[in-house]
């Protein structure tokens, strides 16, 4: 159990940041980039990372929750 946290915990800390975006917002973030307002685009970087963790997280806990009841009702 330990093993298999520990396994998850370093695969997410030593994952690769993808920084993606939509084309109207990525055309946004260049125009605003070209005036010199860096800021806004890594804010917006960062809150789209953040809002496509969340249901990859929640695939892992569901994923997780039934791995370990279907090892329940083996045992």
């Amino acid at each position: 159990m330990k093993r298999q946290v520990l396994l998850i915990f370093f695969g997410l800390i030593h994952s690769v940041n993808a920084f993606s975006q939509c084309a109207m917002c990525r055309s946004t973030l260049e125009n605003n980039i070209s005036n010199g307002n860096v800021g806004i685009a890594a804010g917006i970087n960062t809150g789209i990372l953040y809002l496509l963790s969340l249901p990859y997280l929640a695939v892992m806990v569901l994923g997780y929750l039934w791995y370990k009841n279907s090892r329940r009702r083996i045992a």
